[in-house]
């Protein structure tokens, strides 16, 4: 017999879904009106959803292009150096004038000039001198030309610096 009153006294202290009142006292719910302001946060949410996926595939998108061209660097350089000893001509000549232009078509830029002011963030320093000749480090011997995509370092410019005496 004590089961059956621990039973009813259980059942009578938890409240029932009918006996949950939402609204504030002294207030009637308009259903309209709650069912318009849930379509709108839903509509709210999936606006920012769409934004956000739409955010991220673009990010996809250009990483997948800078993954690309970062593995056509070595090949880039290779085209570079042979320009340089003059073995570039024929047929090599057009397709390393294609491969340039389509590459400068996605966004890949070449940066790094002798002479440019030394910036830890775009340039690697491989080797260091001291001269009188410079005012503020400068990155006097450009060793390997960086790359950039966008606002993204593929590479970073590998330079010789020369800092101003002490």
């Amino acid at each position: 017999m004590s089961n059956e009153n621990e039973n009813e006294v259980l059942s009578d202290d938890v409240p029932t879904q009918e006996d949950v009142v939402v609204e504030a006292p002294g207030q009637e719910t308009d259903p309209v009106a709650s069912l318009t302001a849930d379509l709108q946060r839903l509509q709210a949410e999936y606006a920012n959803y769409r934004k956000r996926v739409e955010r991220d595939r673009s990010v996809a998108h250009e990483l997948a292009i800078a993954s690309v061209l970062t593995e056509l660097l070595a090949t880039l350089d290779d085209i570079d150096r042979a320009s340089q000893h003059g073995e570039l001509s024929g047929g090599f000549k057009a397709v390393a004038d294609q491969l340039a232009s389509l590459t400068t078509r996605f966004g890949l830029e070449k940066y790094g000039l002798d002479g440019d002011e030394f910036d830890p963030q775009i340039h690697e320093a491989l080797m260091h001198e001291t001269s009188a000749d410079v005012a503020v480090a400068t990155a006097s011997k450009i060793l390997q030309p960086g790359y950039k995509y966008k606002e993204r370092i593929l590479r970073p410019a590998r330079v010789s610096v020369t800092e101003p005496e002490a």
